[in-house]
């Protein structure tokens, strides 16, 4: 039995890991911040900076991996970049990480700090904060079905 691992084969395997590791986290937050409300509001804090390092430490990076493998997948394949799902997924990668930069992160920075001020100065949070939270979670919600039809495109590959 002889095992034959390419470039390519290693390129697909960490382009498939950035996705599950680094993707799968976008789901984290659905699940952290609920259970952070329900054990009380001095947890607020907490999952925002929680989110601000997956952010950071995770998913930045799972995004880097991702265009990189990708675009030498596309090529190596011969797959071309005006296919339907070769460019949507593209977009979508390249939607998240506009996301992740210029939204998530400065918005869980800004809501941590303002609710730890809120915390220490009422015992609650605002319907300021409540709002912003809100918004934010419909956003990542919003980013979650993004991945999701990302990962369709990339094992459908409708047009191929």
């Amino acid at each position: 039995m002889t095992f034959a691992i390419g470039l390519y084969d290693l390129s697909v395997w960490v382009h498939v890991s950035a996705v599950v590791v680094g993707l799968g986290t976008t789901f984290v937050g659905a699940v952290s911040f609920p259970l952070a409300l329900r054990a009380g509001v001095r947890h607020l804090p907490y999952a925002h900076e929680l989110q601000l390092v997956i952010s950071r430490r995770i998913t930045g990076p799972a995004l880097g991996l991702i265009i990189v493998t990708g675009v030498y997948q596309t090529i190596d394949a011969d797959w071309g970049f005006g296919s339907f799902w070769i460019s949507a997924s593209f977009a979508i990668v390249i939607v998240l990480g506009a996301m992740n930069g210029v939204y998530f992160t400065p918005t869980d920075r800004r809501l941590a700090a303002l609710a730890t001020r809120e915390i220490e100065a009422t015992g609650t949070v605002s319907e300021d904060y409540q709002r912003q939270a809100r918004r934010e979670a419909l956003a990542g919600a919003i980013a979650g079905l993004l991945v999701i039809a990302a990962v369709f495109l990339m094992v459908t590959k409708p047009g191929a």
